[in-house]
């Protein structure tokens, strides 16, 4: 039998750093005090992309303690703004801060570093309650949690709970909670807005540090940004045929050309029927029976402009 060139290690509470090495984002989120008239800052890492396709919205987890101010935040207002923040040692120990548990968000409040603003939520809604975002971030999601997932609507503040408790929104264990938040608003600096739209580049790459947690039971850990590589996407046709039997395998009327068909040999094999369901979805609403080229190149158009939008 091959040596394993691995060691087992036991996995423990919180194993994503007591157990293992796992690159983390670099969070301050913002959630209203208990009377609304405050926004504090706690310093969060596990925050992670959740409903990113094929739903009526988009949507963040976040895990945290079920009694720290960003829970309790959640659960009273269900607000927060996630602020991706650029990484110094200064700002890296204002996040240590931050993440003290303990202090109230009047407490954390008062050396704080950073520059509240209002976001496009409270700009939008003048007369509505936002927790406000960092102008030093990077880029910030304004998020809402949505509540009524796992029928959480109806947890409370409390010092402790006991349970019984949800499966994966609100309160979730005797310590912790999870948070699934629509992401209402995407904010980021102009020149990072220009490398998601026009194309990104090392020299326009969003500087986003990594985080690796809290470890030896001394010392938080985070890593600077470095200037990523890229490489191209393989250059990889479908053959004609291939999509000729996606095509026929599809439950419609609507006819493709095999014309049309080869507009589309460059799409990656798993995204084919998709795409594919896109174009006999056009062709229904316009009342056509068979696509060409010239169709094809219609909603190619479309779907360029409706990015464009985006």
């Amino acid at each position: 039998m091959d040596n394993l060139n691995f060691k087992e290690i036991i996995i423990k509470d919180n194993f994503y750093q007591s157990s293992s090495f796992f690159p983390m984002p670099l969070t301050l989120i913002g959630t209203l005090n208990e009377n609304g008239t405050l926004t504090s800052y706690g310093a969060y890492s596990l925050i992670f992309p959740y409903y990113i396709a094929g739903k009526k919205y988009y949507a963040m987890l976040l895990e945290c303690r079920n009694t720290s101010n960003t829970a309790r935040g959640l659960l009273r207002h269900g607000k927060c703004t996630i602020n991706f923040m650029p990484y110094s040692k200064d700002n890296f120990q204002t996040h240590v801060n931050c993440g003290f548990p303990g202090d109230t968000p009047e407490e954390k409040m008062k050396n704080f570093k950073f520059t509240p603003v209002d976001g496009l939520s409270k700009r939008a809604d003048p007369q509505g309650n936002y927790p406000k975002i960092l102008d030093e971030a990077l880029q910030v999601f304004e998020c809402t949690w949505m509540k009524e997932l796992d029928n959480a609507q109806d947890d409370k503040v409390l010092d402790e709970y006991e349970g019984p408790y949800h499966d994966f929104n609100g309160v979730t264990s005797k310590f912790g909670a999870h948070f699934i938040l629509r992401v209402d608003h995407i904010l980021t600096k102009e020149k990072y807005y220009d490398a998601i739209v026009n194309g990104a580049t090392r020299g326009n790459f969003c500087p986003l540090p990594t985080n690796w947690g809290y470890r030896d039971s001394k010392y938080f850990w985070c890593s600077p940004y470095k200037k990523p590589q890229a490489i191209g996407i393989p250059n990889r046709e479908v053959d004609l045929k291939s999509i000729r039997y996606a095509a026929d395998r599809l439950n419609t009327d609507v006819q493709f050309t095999d014309d049309a068909l080869k507009t589309i040999v460059k799409v990656p094999r798993p995204f084919l029927k998709l795409v594919l369901q896109g174009c006999v979805n056009w062709a229904k609403e316009h009342n056509v029976t068979v696509l060409t080229e010239v169709e094809m190149k219609i909603i190619a158009d479309k779907r360029a402009n409706e990015k464009k939008k985006k």
